[in-house]
């Protein structure tokens, strides 16, 4: 006898990716629900099992789990992070009141382990991907484009100690390396809008190199939590690292999410870019 998986409840923010686990879910034989916060998910959750809610209405998705049998979670997409003020709390987040508001302090790593707690001590299970879609995990080795020269495999290995170094702090996952120098930091701007700042650095010619140069490298911070946030390209990192001048991308293998791969290999070859795993 095939084994019954669980079904298993998907908290969407913004992106293709959320839609993506969801179908290899599927394709695994388990029942998906997905929550979509108003806002931030995409209208194409509602091609499943699916409810609508806002920051705040905690109660409202607890019944709907409660009603579906549903003990398994996960957290996808990209979900802009409340002042507790601003929440809008319905009772069920009331009752929860002092631990939401000790969840929001701190880091982004602080605020998702605080809520992974706040749901496990009442029974649920966070699950990540590498649990029910490890093939949208990024492999080791190319995934599109030319293998890096000797030049961009010194920046990706330099990015990746940075990034290690750094991981202490609760920063970012991303940072671009040129000929050895480090031109950016993903902080809390994310990696579009800090692709965008070397694009205009490099354009004023407050950086001054010339031709594709430079990777953007990204990685998980030590000891994260992949069960909540895991680093994750697509095909519009591809753009921005083409607009900023950069030679390729490299993540960290298996510890990345690749969205909707087809387009952002597509999307490499027409930029003329590399993307390749790295060990981390």
């Amino acid at each position: 006898m095939s084994e019954v998986l669980p079904p298993l409840a998907i908290f969407c923010g913004a992106g293709a990716l959320p839609i993506e686990a969801a179908r290899a879910a599927q394709a695994r034989g388990r029942r998906v629900f997905l929550v979509g916060f108003s806002g931030s998910a995409e209208r194409e959750i509602e091609a499943f099992d699916h409810i609508w809610v806002k920051l705040g209405e905690v109660g409202k998705f607890l019944k709907a789990f409660q009603e579906r049998e549903i003990v398994e979670l996960a957290m996808l997409g990209a979900i802009n992070r409340p002042e507790f003020s601003d929440l809008k709390l319905d009772w069920g987040a009331v009752q929860r009141a002092p631990g939401i508001a000790r969840a929001l302090r701190g880091g982004d790593d602080n605020l998702l382990r605080a809520i992974g707690r706040l749901f496990e001590a009442e029974g649920f299970r966070f699950v990540g991907l590498s649990e029910f879609a490890p093939e949208l995990l990024a492999p080791a080795g190319p995934l599109a484009g030319p293998a890096p020269d000797a030049e961009a495999q010194a920046d990706i290995d330099l990015g990746a100690r940075l990034l290690a170094s750094l991981s202490p702090f609760d920063v970012g996952q991303g940072a671009v390396v040129a000929r050895g120098r480090v031109l950016a930091v993903e902080a809390a701007e994310g990696t579009d809008a800090m692709l965008a700042r070397v694009a205009e650095l490099r354009k004023s010619r407050r950086i001054r190199l010339d031709g594709r140069v430079g990777v953007f490298v990204k990685a998980a911070k030590r000891g994260q939590d992949f069960r909540f946030d895991l680093p994750t390209v697509g095909s519009r990192t591809l753009q921005a690292a083409e607009r900023a001048g950069l030679a390729g991308v490299a993540v960290a293998a298996g510890q990345t999410v690749v969205a909707e791969r087809e387009a952002l290999i597509a999307a490499a070859q027409r930029a003329k870019l590399f993307v390749v795993g790295f060990a981390p």
